[in-house]
């Protein structure tokens, strides 16, 4: 009884901050792009020049070809937005609270409010920056140059959108609690994403790896969520028409596993330790 009080609490704190939060939200969007000639071009621009370079550096360079992925600049697109929100969401969310010692030192507002709309204001950005990846298919369909058969199972991407978005949040909320009592986190967390690039298949193909399918290698980059949800998107973009064989059910659940794990951890070490917060901002 008393954690039910307790949650209708928690509820009706979040709505009477609800405005406060949109206004965030979009503060933070404004802040992103405010010295910008640009603005929120940028969203759509920043992912296709990118893209273009490691496709040029990946594909003729190191002789990446598409071999096995369709269309590799599809590919490449895919992994890259999905990755960058996960990272720029988590070390904004990470940030938050240091970030934002001036107000909460001078005004009660609720803590998690500002790691919330530090992942809240990049989603929206990313969903935004989708856009790109739109206009890159209707690119290679119109010129019939590894054209993407868009079937109906592209409404799966949903899923590991939304998986993503919660794992985003959790370790988000975590990195804010511990950057607080631990400043270097910041610079370790950097060592942490770049090694994470590297250990999840954006820029390269696991069939060209040639793992064992059963060996331990490909096992051990199975335990890294993005390794899922990156798969499940393209898996409903690039192979619908071989949907099945290439969407795993048992990896989407372990990615659903992983990231509300991650999302209790985040809620749960920011809740205890929120109160401490302004001893060390």
């Amino acid at each position: 009884m008393g954690k039910v009080k307790k949650l209708d609490k928690h509820t009706e704190n979040f709505k009477k901050y609800r405005f406060l939060l949109s206004e965030l939200v979009r503060k933070n969007i404004k802040l992103q792009y405010r010295d910008s000639m640009l603005g929120m071009f940028w969203t759509f621009l920043q992912p296709l020049l990118t893209t273009i370079v490691l496709v040029f550096v990946f594909n003729n360079v190191f002789g990446r070809s598409s071999k096995g992925v369709g269309n590799y600049t599809v590919y490449l697109l895919i992994g890259r937005l999905l990755y960058t929100f996960f990272t720029q969401s988590t070390k904004r969310a990470m940030r938050s609270i240091r970030s934002n010692s001036s107000m909460i030192k001078k005004v009660y507002v609720p803590k998690y409010i500002y790691p919330f709309s530090q992942v809240l204001s990049t989603f929206l950005t990313f969903l935004i920056s989708l856009s790109v990846l739109v206009v890159v298919i209707a690119f290679f369909n119109i010129t019939n140059n590894h054209p993407i058969h868009i079937t109906w199972r592209i409404v799966y991407c949903i899923i590991p959108i939304l998986i993503l978005f919660v794992l985003s949040l959790g370790v988000g909320m975590f990195l804010a609690t511990v950057c607080v009592f631990f400043r270097d986190m910041e610079n370790l967390y950097d060592v942490i994403t770049t090694l994470l690039f590297y250990a999840t298949p954006i820029v390269y193909s696991m069939d060209r790896l040639n793992f064992d399918p059963n060996g331990w290698q490909l096992f051990v980059f199975k335990l890294n969520p993005l390794y899922g949800i990156i798969g499940m998107f393209r898996a409903a973009v690039i192979w619908g028409d071989d949907f099945v064989h290439y969407w795993d059910v048992k990896l989407m659940w372990y990615c659903i596993g992983c990231a509300v794990i991650a999302l209790v951890i985040g809620m749960v070490s920011f809740y205890k330790s929120q109160d401490k917060f302004i001893l060390h901002i």
